[in-house]
């Protein structure tokens, strides 16, 4: 999948690192998705942009994309990193961690 480099800098613009409370009430609605740190996610939201429903539905078969689990949510709370981003693809929030 490729994505102009307009759109790529649009959604790159788009995303913010973030805290885990402010992630908290999205996680909640069960609206919060977890992009792998493998994934670009950029990349990934394009694809949700875009809904390439292929590429989505291979990232999730493979547990590369998900709905945040508790587990997730938990060790984030705990923990509270810095190394979270997230973008707004309507009506999800992608959220990342990423390497420190």
């Amino acid at each position: 999948m490729t994505v102009s480099d307009e759109a790529y800098a649009a959604i790159l613009g788009a995303t913010a690192q973030i805290e885990w409370k402010v992630l908290e009430p999205h996680f909640a609605r069960g609206d919060l998705l977890a992009v792998d740190a493998a994934l670009d996610l950029v990349q990934v939201a394009a694809a949700m942009m875009e809904d390439n429903s292929e590429a989505i539905k291979g990232w999730m078969d493979s547990g590369k994309l998900q709905v945040a689990s508790d587990s997730c949510a938990a060790d984030w709370a705990e923990r509270d990193p810095d190394t979270l981003w997230a973008v707004v693809i309507r009506p999800w929030v992608l959220v990342q961690e990423r390497a420190a």
